[in-house]
């Protein structure tokens, strides 16, 4: 099926769907979507080819999640996850390359790269105060 298709869908209510009072914009919690707003540019269900960002197993770098568009419909074999923590000005080079080069969804990389380093900077320790001096 076509992805706007699915999209016309469920567009309106699925599952990972958050609607709640005052909020502007719905929210989606499925994965493979970056910015977490359910909009049919960021929806990871429905396109072939999907990108998603998470943090490493053990807390050290983040995981690259996409789907394998030739094998659409074989669920178990769909998805490839890599693992980056090779510090971050190489991993984020290399999610980089990954989005252009290879033309993996080039509409997605900025916020691709916004994504995963966000995951890096939250796994940074948070640098301890001076205490300061007491005036007397």
């Amino acid at each position: 099926m076509s992805s706007h298709l699915v999209w016309g869908i469920i567009r309106n209510n699925n599952a990972f769907l958050l609607k709640k009072r005052n909020i502007s914009k719905p929210f989606s919690t499925e994965p493979n979507n970056l910015t977490n707003l359910s909009s049919y540019r960021y929806n990871g269900l429905i396109h072939k080819k999907s990108v998603g960002i998470v943090s490493a197993p053990d807390k050290k770098g983040f995981t690259v999640v996409y789907k394998k568009s030739s094998k659409q419909f074989k669920p178990k074999q769909n998805t490839i996850k890599r693992t980056m923590k090779s510090g971050p000005r190489r991993s984020l080079h290399k999610l980089k390359r990954l989005m252009n080069a290879n033309k993996y969804r080039t509409d997605l990389t900025k916020v691709a790269l916004r994504r995963a380093s966000a995951i890096l900077r939250s796994q940074k320790p948070i640098p301890a105060k001076k205490a300061k001096a007491k005036k007397e």
